[in-house]
């Protein structure tokens, strides 16, 4: 398993801003792990089933008052969720209370069906690279995603070996051997957009850095 991750401060393309509340997790695991593939990988930070929405509620239902007695849940802090897109599409930055996250599109990275990085590919993630230094980040994930043409096998070969690609570019910027790195490759599993039209397909094609943020 291999962790890269790399981030960088918003760039004037970076035009949309939506915000948006999530729960805050709990718990973050990351194990020091070489890089290599896990055969059985799980499912990849932020992708979990979100809950339903929610029910209509009577305010007057006498089920809602507190018993006597009863005493409220010790409340929960909110996890704000920043998302920034540019305007392309090609690159997205999700910033929580916990983490840092860059969505690539593939074909800002590499040619079609390639594994191989292009120059300008190799700036980006370069500068995801400032980012990670930003924050003091020690352990990175590299995620490759594809769309589903293609067999699936194909697809989990490929994303792989495309993550495998943006891991070493950041291994050469990341010179701090406390870095460690969770690599992996999913292939069609866990789109974010429709599959069955080219501009959701192409969102699909990506490669995700994801690393913890700094608390200071």
């Amino acid at each position: 398993m291999t962790t890269r991750t790399r981030t960088r401060t918003a760039t004037p393309r970076l035009a949309l801003v939506l915000t948006a509340a999530g729960l805050m997790v709990a718990t973050n695991i990351y194990g020091a792990v070489s890089a290599h593939a896990d055969e059985t990988p799980g499912v990849p930070p932020g992708t979990e089933a979100s809950a339903s929405a929610p029910v209509e509620v009577d305010a007057n239902d006498p089920d809602l008052k507190l018993p006597e007695g009863g005493t409220l849940a010790e409340p929960k802090v909110l996890d704000i969720k920043q998302v920034v897109e540019d305007q392309s599409g090609d690159e997205r930055r999700e910033d929580t209370n916990a983490d840092v996250k860059f969505a690539l599109q593939a074909e800002v990275l590499f040619g079609k069906d390639s594994a191989k990085l292009g120059a300008e590919a190799k700036a980006r993630i370069s500068a995801i690279a400032e980012e990670i230094k930003t924050q003091n980040a020690t352990k990175i994930r590299v995620f490759g995603f594809t769309d589903n043409l293609g067999s699936s096998a194909h697809g989990d070969v490929l994303s792989r070996k495309r993550a495998d690609a943006v891991q070493n570019v950041l291994d050469q910027e990341l010179t701090d051997s406390n870095v460690t790195y969770e690599v992996r490759g999913y292939g069609e599993q866990y789109p974010i957009a429709d599959n069955s039209t080219e501009t959701g397909r192409k969102k699909n094609r990506r490669v995700e850095v994801s690393f913890p943020r700094s608390e200071s």
